[in-house]
């Protein structure tokens, strides 16, 4: 019997990506994949088929999957439409953040902080995307939470490919800045916030030059010691 379901293979390919240990055009061989999650070729199938949907991997007929390669204006156009869709988000929002949603908030901002104190990169990649979508949920608009868990997602596979830095810290004060101004009711100052937020993410990229890749997917995907 499978010990991991598709979501939690999927995931630790996720974070592999966004942590830049897998790199962009890595082949993903079904039989390899079982071997190292200890699961049959099916579940595999189940997670490429997820990966794929988050547009992650690519598949090529009689090649396999292999993780996207994503081109500078594919960046470009992530970057574009997260402004357009974060900024909505916040209308959505404001009007529907109470107490508890605020403390939610600040609670997940203080463990972005702890993170970057601790310098644990795989928690500050998980919880800087939960950031956003966190705001997504709450804005009680399932299109909006579904296509910015998309965004999210194709926004890790863009910073894992042409990022500056093996550092990864998408700013637990800037998003402090965006949660006060809702707090106050000011949407003005918080889409603001959120767009100088962005621009921020997208100038730590690197929209050119090479990219590196990996030798096997046993030294990337396997628990590390």
């Amino acid at each position: 019997m499978d010990s991991l379901t598709a979501e939690q293979i999927a995931e630790r390919i996720w974070l592999s990506i966004a942590e830049r240990r897998l790199r962009p055009g890595v082949r993903l061989k079904e039989t390899e994949l079982a071997e190292v999650f200890g699961v049959s070729r099916a579940r595999v199938r189940q997670v490429l088929a997820i990966l794929a949907r988050e547009g992650l991997i690519t598949s090529e007929v009689n090649k396999g999957a292999f993780v996207a390669e994503p081109g500078v204006e594919d960046a470009r156009d992530i970057f574009h439409v997260r402004r357009t869709v974060e900024q909505r988000v916040l209308e959505r929002l404001i009007d529907r953040l109470d107490d508890e949603k605020v403390a939610t908030i600040r609670d997940h901002v203080e463990q972005e902080r702890v993170a970057n104190t601790q310098n644990d990169q795989r928690a500050i990649i998980k919880l800087s995307g939960g950031f956003h979508q966190m705001l997504a949920d709450m804005s009680d608009a399932e299109f909006l939470s579904r296509l910015m868990r998309d965004l999210i997602s194709r926004s890790s596979l863009i910073t894992a490919a042409f990022r500056n830095s093996d550092q990864y810290n998408c700013g637990p004060d800037e998003h402090d800045e965006i949660l006060l101004h809702l707090q106050n009711g000011d949407l003005k100052q918080a889409k603001k916030a959120m767009a100088h937020h962005l621009d921020h993410v997208e100038k730590e990229l690197r929209l050119s030059g090479e990219r590196d890749s990996i030798r096997s997917l046993k030294d990337v995907l396997l628990p590390q010691g």
